[in-house]
């Protein structure tokens, strides 16, 4: 079903409360509503990445400071996975200040921790950049079963955060991940001073992507020092709320990620978020460079609202489409 943006605007605008009741119908038909999926992110190379994201504190564009950091070596990174295992999460997720994925010896010593993090019975993503199709291939083939591409923003307000990477660009990349066998986990990022119709344009484009991503992270825009976006005002409580609605109204299966910004919301805006369809979360003190509530308190927050971990099994059969899906606007 490809959806127009007066649709997606229409649902987006319903009174709060129906909206929201309308996210739990969608939610309860097509997910297990007690169910959150629990992600670990680990950042396994830091820093220096040539491109000009404005949000991102790792670009070598900012002011930041980040110092660079080389690939960690498979150990070091095996250390983390599990103790993540340990800590509750069931997918194990990677990252890389790189443009594009390299060639050679790091691609190597790559394929070798997706392998080592996979045998221990994690689910495996990835986030490093642009892929050429025998690397998605060989990532595959390594047993990376996730790969992370967000998209960020719409199309229209794209080149006002980033010049150094096209939108379609990203749309190819996330082709390539499809065609290598592998889920997409792609997102984008609310706060960073597009209009309301900005972040709809972008759930559009995710929407009719098809299939549309298996996982979509909404992240909350933290305003990090030293980068462009350092003055942006946090995002509005209800509007960010309104988005992760209609996102899991758009796109029933997928796995709606409350991602980064979660360390400025209070206990009802994460609940209110839960209410709204939001099903995963990343444990961990840490997204990549930024602050994230420490693991305790998610859980915490999941027993005070009767929320369970989500098995990777029951996530996949989730995945599965169907042509039922359609009859949430009948």
């Amino acid at each position: 079903m490809q959806y127009t943006l007066e649709e997606i605007q229409n649902i987006y605008h319903l009174p709060l409360t129906t909206l929201i009741y309308r996210a739990q119908a969608v939610h309860h038909k097509f997910q297990d509503p007690s169910g959150v999926q629990l992600c670990t992110l680990k950042s396994i190379k830091t820093g220096a990445c040539p491109e000009d994201c404005k949000y991102c504190p790792q670009s070598a564009h900012s002011e930041v400071g980040i110092e660079k950091e080389a690939l960690l070596d498979t150990e070091t990174i095996l250390q983390d996975a599990v103790a993540a295992k340990k800590g509750g999460a069931t997918r194990f997720c990677m990252g890389a200040a790189w443009r594009r994925v390299p060639h050679g010896e790091q691609f190597e010593s790559l394929l070798n921790t997706v392998q080592s993090v996979s045998d221990l019975g994690m689910e495996v993503c990835c986030t490093l950049g642009s892929l050429e199709q025998e690397q998605a291939n060989a990532l595959k083939e390594a047993g990376c079963a996730v790969y992370n591409h967000n998209l960020d923003t719409s199309r229209e307000f794209y080149s006002e955060i980033i010049t150094t990477r096209t939108f379609d660009e990203r749309l190819d990349n996330i082709r390539k991940v499809r065609e290598a066998g592998m889920e997409v986990c792609s997102g984008g990022i609310i706060g960073m001073g597009e209009s309301i119709d900005d972040r709809l344009k972008m759930l559009q484009e995710l929407a009719n992507l098809d299939p549309y991503p298996d996982s979509v992270p909404i992240n909350a825009l933290i305003a990090c020092k030293g980068t462009p976006l350092e003055s942006q005002k946090f995002v509005d409580s209800f509007e960010f709320v309104r988005v992760i609605a209609t996102a899991r109204i758009l796109m029933p299966k997928t796995m709606v990620r409350l991602s980064a910004g979660r360390t400025e919301m209070n206990d009802e805006l994460q609940a209110l978020c839960y209410l709204a369809g939001a099903n995963s979360i990343f444990l961990g003190d840490k997204l990549l460079t930024t602050a994230n509530p420490d693991s305790s308190d998610d859980y915490r927050l999941l027993n005070k609202f009767g929320l369970t971990s989500l098995d990777p099994d029951q996530a996949r059969a989730i995945h599965a489409r169907s042509g039922e899906e359609a009859s949430i606007f009948a």
